[in-house]
Order: structure tokens, then C-alpha cells, then sequence
């Protein structure tokens, strides 16, 4: 692997800096959303979204129909800075010791040694979580919380940057383990993928057909553009962005309303405002800026809060979704002038 240059680094005293000068976290993370787009066609918010969820140091769910892409996402991320990636299929017959790992005996040695599960990575992709039973779920969940894993009585810690994208198919419900509420609330955002347009559907058979066998856009193609390093120091970053109270009292208002619409009926918790903030400063440095807008807030919205909340059965039948109702929500809560 070729060793990045990081853009922490200050300038050579011979070389003035160049005014005005972006936050060195954007120029990073603008790379790695150049390098993905090159394999990921068609979208561009899809990207933002998860680039956010990196820069905040939070999890994502990533929810779409078979064949948009969302291993292949994952993976080219995992190039862009040399991380460590593994995927976990998961079935109804997976155990919690296929994820997290097992102690054995190893009669060379005669002596017990820890066999370390596929978590012990950076990039994580739990492939269809919904299939598997739900105390192998807890597992996954468990570490994804404390960054840790305890086998046998023995801790031990996980390679920062840790980040986990779990996948669910919206059209196969059959043979599934819905997450409850408490444990989807662990995941920062998530992350709708929908069909690209005609256009960029075209581009993409074309540009995918253009190799043999269907390698085209293959994430293999990419070079890292910034180190783990670098995404660390991005991330001490992004919490050091200013958040005034104002803003932060419209996050916390725009959960409270939640609670409080007749189309919903478990609203989201004090974790999705925190979310909320969290995801608004990252966005806010993705484009430069070292302080957050309501506007930051507006747009971290749907993908923080769209799987902290319940609709009611009625509002269910009827045929609105998630998004639909927090739209209203939003719209029914006043931004403050910034």
C-alpha cells in the first residue's frame, strides 16, 4: 500500500498557505468522495450521507433492493483509506460466537488461544442482519456500542476507525428478525438507496460491461487518497465544530415534535438529537465550514430519525411512510434565523 501523505501536516516554511484555506478534514473527505463516485455511480447524497456517518464516528443502516450496490459501496470505502474490511453473511443458523469469535484448545501449545471473529476489522458490512435470530444480533449490536469485544472474560479492543454497515432487503420480510426500536436506535443513520436514473443506469451497464466479466467500477480499481490516520484527526475535527445553542435547542425541538404528532406513535429519543448534532457537523465540514446551520440540521434529518420512529397502525395502512410524516414534522417546527 502506498503511504499517504497526510494534509495535517503544516505547510513547508518556504510555502505560504493558500488563503482562504479549507478545513484540512474537507480536502480529505472530498477525495474520498471523488474516488467512490468513480466506481458508485448516480449517488451523490447516498455518499454524503455515509461520509457523514465516517466523519462522525457512527454507524449506518443501509436499506435498498438487491442489485443497487451497497456491498460495492462499502468496499470502495474501505479503499479509499486502507481499511480493513470484512462481511458477515447473516443466517437464521448464525451463532454469536460467528461474529465476535471463539476460545479453543490447541493441543500443540497445550493451551487455550482466542480465535478472533471477522468484527476484529475496520469496516465492517453485516450483510442482511435482519436473517439472523436476535441474540446474534445483540452481539454485533454489543460491540458496535462499546468498540469492544469480551471473550471468555477477556476484553479485547477494536482497530479505530471501527464502523459497521448492516444491509436489509425492504421486500423480503419472510424467514426475517425485525430489529426492535432500542437496538436501531444504535446506528447513527439510515441510508435509503433507490434505482439511479435512466441515464446513469446506462452509464453504469456501459462502464461495468466494458470489462471481462463484468468487472467495470470494480473498488479494486482504487488507490488509497488518505491514511486511517487522517480519517482520525478528520474526525477530532468535526466534534470541534461549533454548534450554538440555538441551533442545538432546534435539534432537540424538532425531536420533541416527534413525540408529539398523531401519526406517530413512539417518537425518537434524547440519542437522535445528540445524533442529529453529531451528523449536522459533519455536514457542516463536508462543505467546508466550521460551525452548523439549521439548514445542516434539515438535512441530517430523514436519515437520523426516519428509524427512531413508529408510525401508528392507522397512518400505516393508509400508505404513508416514515418520510412522509417527518417531512410535516419538520416543516410544523421553526428554524431559528442564523
Amino acid at each position: 500500500m502506498p503511504r499517504m501523505e497526510s494534509p495535517y501536516a503544516p505547510p513547508p516554511a518556504d510555502e505560504p498557505a493558500a488563503e482562504p484555506r479549507l478545513p484540512a478534514a474537507t480536502a480529505v473527505f472530498q477525495r474520498i468522495r471523488d474516488s467512490i463516485a468513480r466506481v458508485f455511480v448516480g449517488q451523490d447524497e447516498v455518499i454524503h450521507q455515509v461520509l457523514a456517518a465516517l466523519l462522525a464516528g457512527g454507524h449506518v443502516l443501509l436499506e435498498g433492493k438487491p442489485g443497487l450496490g451497497k456491498t460495492h459501496l462499502v468496499l470502495a470505502l474501505s479503499r479509499t483509506f486502507g481499511a480493513a474490511f470484512r462481511r458477515i453473511q447473516f443466517t437464521p443458523d448464525l451463532m454469536p460466537s460467528d461474529v465476535t469469535g471463539h476460545t479453543l484448545y490447541d493441543l500443540g501449545s497445550q493451551s487455550f488461544r482466542v480465535r478472533k471473529g471477522p468484527v476484529f476489522t475496520q469496516l465492517l458490512l453485516a450483510d442482511e442482519i435482519n436473517r439472523a435470530p436476535a441474540k446474534t444480533q445483540s452481539a454485533l449490536l454489543e460491540v458496535m456500542q462499546e468498540t469492544q469485544v469480551t471473550i471468555d472474560g477477556e476484553t479485547h479492543a477494536l482497530t479505530p476507525p471501527f464502523m459497521t454497515f448492516a444491509t436489509q432487503n425492504p421486500i423480503e420480510q419472510e424467514g426475517t428478525y425485525p430489529l426492535p426500536e432500542a437496538q436501531l436506535d444504535r446506528f447513527l443513520l439510515k441510508v435509503l438507496i433507490d434505482y439511479p436514473d435512466a441515464a446513469e443506469e446506462a452509464a453504469i451497464v456501459k462502464a461495468v460491461t466494458a470489462e471481462a466479466g463484468g468487472r467495470g467500477l470494480s473498488p479494486a480499481h482504487l488507490q488509497p487518497v488518505c491514511s486511517t490516520g487522517d480519517i482520525l484527526a478528520a474526525q477530532r475535527e468535526a466534534a470541534a465544530v461549533e454548534a450554538v445553542d440555538s441551533v442545538v435547542n432546534y435539534a432537540v425541538e424538532l425531536v420533541r415534535a416527534t413525540r408529539k404528532h398523531g401519526a406517530i406513535e413512539i417518537g425518537a429519543g434524547t440519542r437522535g438529537a445528540i445524533s442529529l448534532i453529531r451528523v449536522a457537523k459533519a455536514c457542516a465540514l463536508l462543505d467546508g465550514r466550521a460551525y452548523i446551520t439549521p439548514g445542516d440540521v434539515k438535512r441530517a434529518a430523514l436519515p437520523v430519525l426516519r428509524h427512531r420512529v413508529s408510525l401508528t397502525p392507522e397512518v400505516t395502512i393508509s400508505g404513508q411512510d416514515v418520510d412522509q410524516v417527518l417531512e410535516t414534522v419538520i416543516r410544523g417546527v421553526e428554524a431559528p434565523r442564523a
